[in-house]
């Protein structure tokens, strides 16, 4: 297995009283650094231009790449860039493409993106939740375009829904993208009569779910979609949000949660994609549960 992050991931910073610090990063490089001292890191490249033109317009490119940022810029009400936001931004998103060449190559099996600052809200156009560039989205493109893989499937844990990630590959066959979320909640999307063209399957779960209620929806309902789509690669959005300890939503997950899912993902990633895997760090606001999640999530993936 292989873990890519890369120091300027630390320097995006929209703020002292903003959930998405620095803070979370240094959390989970630090507890997979404690917990698992064999792991394999690697420098996280810079994304390309060519690589963000996959999925995203040449405005919001531009938007965070070219304009000066003196202090703070604010993109929406959620989401602002500092002066290391540029470089942390096209680190996370080649990540995931050093990644996808990585086990496409055979280097390793598996691989965890430990970036941030995080995606899955990123649309074509728009910058939000967070998110500057869809750093899953640019992976998946990239590993259909370069590998010439004919079904990526993309799998979201994270308790928001992943607007971006849809948007981006809804008219895409070539792409399945599965989601569970928590019903109510930022971004008020996800139902599940988004189909797009038979490639999207959402369940949403209502606050208060817990740990049975999300496994069995994953277990009845989406694994049994992933497994027949056959993916040849598979890729997952981790947000750890979903975790009882988080200030951010109310789904009352675990850490064992976590580790339980990615397991049954490993098992379907060497049935159809000869192991192949590629995990993206996406939200989670809890220190203490992103660590242990983290952990959770890279022993089931190892």
């Amino acid at each position: 297995m292989l873990v890519f992050t890369h120091p300027a991931c630390l320097g995006h910073d929209p703020g002292p009283d903003h959930p998405e610090s620095p803070a979370r990063l240094e959390a989970v490089v630090s507890a997979l650094r404690a917990h698992f001292p064999d792991l394999e890191w690697r420098e996280a490249p810079q994304a390309k231009l060519g690589d963000l033109c996959r999925v995203h317009e040449r405005e919001l490119i531009d938007a965070v790449l070219e304009q000066p940022i003196q202090g703070h810029r604010m993109l929406d009400v959620d989401t602002v860039m500092s002066p290391g936001s540029p470089a942390a931004a096209l680190r996370a998103a080649g990540a995931g493409i050093a990644a996808v060449d990585a086990v496409m190559a055979g280097q390793a099996d598996t691989a965890f993106c430990a970036v941030r600052p995080p995606g899955h809200h990123a649309t074509a156009q728009t910058a939000m939740g967070f998110c500057l560039f869809n750093n899953v989205a640019v992976a998946a493109a990239h590993a259909r375009d370069k590998h010439g893989l004919e079904r990526v499937a993309i799998v979201d844990f994270d308790v928001h829904h992943g607007n971006g990630t849809q948007a981006i590959f809804e008219r895409d066959p070539a792409v399945q993208y599965l989601s569970t979320h928590e019903s109510g909640i930022y971004p008020h999307s996800g139902s599940v009569y988004e189909r797009g063209v038979g490639n999207i399957h959402n369940a949403l779960l209502p606050p208060g779910s817990g740990g049975f209620r999300f496994r069995n929806t994953w277990a009845d309902q989406m694994l049994p979609m992933l497994d027949a789509f056959r993916p040849q690669l598979l890729l997952i959005s981790a947000g750890f949000d979903a975790h009882m300890r988080d200030p951010q939503a109310d789904l009352m997950l675990e850490a064992e949660d976590f580790g339980w899912l990615t397991a049954e993902l490993r098992k379907l990633a060497v049935r159809h994609a000869r192991g192949r895997v590629v995990s993206m760090l996406e939200g989670g606001y809890d220190l203490q549960a992103l660590r242990e999640s983290s952990v959770a999530h890279v022993e089931a993936l190892r």
